[in-house]
């Protein structure tokens, strides 16, 4: 009897043996289980992750093209802009627009008459002209051109209401005869074909010559009535 119990107590705890080696091993095969799920589900968040990654690449991508766009924008309004004010000249003036005036500036004690020619602009824009105007008297024996003497004048902007002046001399007659009586005074401003007739302000006429050439001389704009 003392066999048979010792037999039964070695077979119960030998299946107690078991039983606890089978929890285990059930308890490692959940424990391995578990690895892989907690691994997919990183996985899964890592590719949230990637994705919401890329979309803030996105965001930087479309943050530097547009940066970069507004940079070349920016260069290219400045060189158009640039370019519109190196492009800007105003139109020349034309007779219609120019208010033309002569008075007599001769000086007492002065060998020479001087007519001073006063070019207004009325065209209310700036306009520009460069030069020299075109002179001719009339007279009773026909057209004396003027010549033109001095250093051409640059190009000038004469904003609307001002003005330039350029002068005209002339021999005075005195030689007790009546001379070359001037009957007018035709203005052709630079660069313009229309001209204007104004009253001769300066001396009535001038000595006579023996055709060798004009002794009447036109000077270039903004000579201030000296003719050059």
């Amino acid at each position: 009897m003392r066999v048979r119990k010792l037999t039964i107590a070695a077979m119960a705890l030998a299946a107690g043996l078991s039983l606890t080696a089978c929890q285990n091993d059930d308890d490692a095969a959940g424990q391995s289980t578990a690895p892989p799920a907690a691994s997919t589900e990183a996985s899964s968040g890592g590719g949230s992750g990637s994705a919401g990654s890329d979309s803030a690449g996105s965001d930087s991508a479309g943050e530097s093209p547009n940066g970069t766009g507004g940079t070349d924008g920016t260069g290219g309004s400045g060189g158009t802009g640039g370019a519109g004010e190196d492009g800007k000249t105003a139109a020349k003036c034309s007779t219609d627009e120019l208010e033309i005036t002569a008075i007599d500036a001769t000086v007492g004690g002065d060998t020479e008459g001087t007519v001073a020619v006063d070019l207004k602009n009325g065209g209310g824009r700036d306009c520009s002209m460069a030069g020299y105007a075109g002179v001719d008297l009339k007279t009773n024996y026909g057209t004396v051109s003027a010549e033109r003497t001095g250093d051409p004048a640059p190009r000038i902007v004469l904003k609307d209401g001002e003005t330039v002046t350029f002068g005209i001399t002339y021999p005075i007659n005195d030689t007790g005869g009546s001379g070359v009586r001037i009957t007018g005074l035709v203005v052709t401003p630079p660069d313009e074909t229309k001209s204007v007739t104004l009253d001769w302000p300066g001396g009535a006429s001038l000595p006579v010559t023996d055709g060798s050439g004009t002794s009447v001389r036109v000077g270039p704009l903004g000579s201030a009535g000296q003719g050059g």
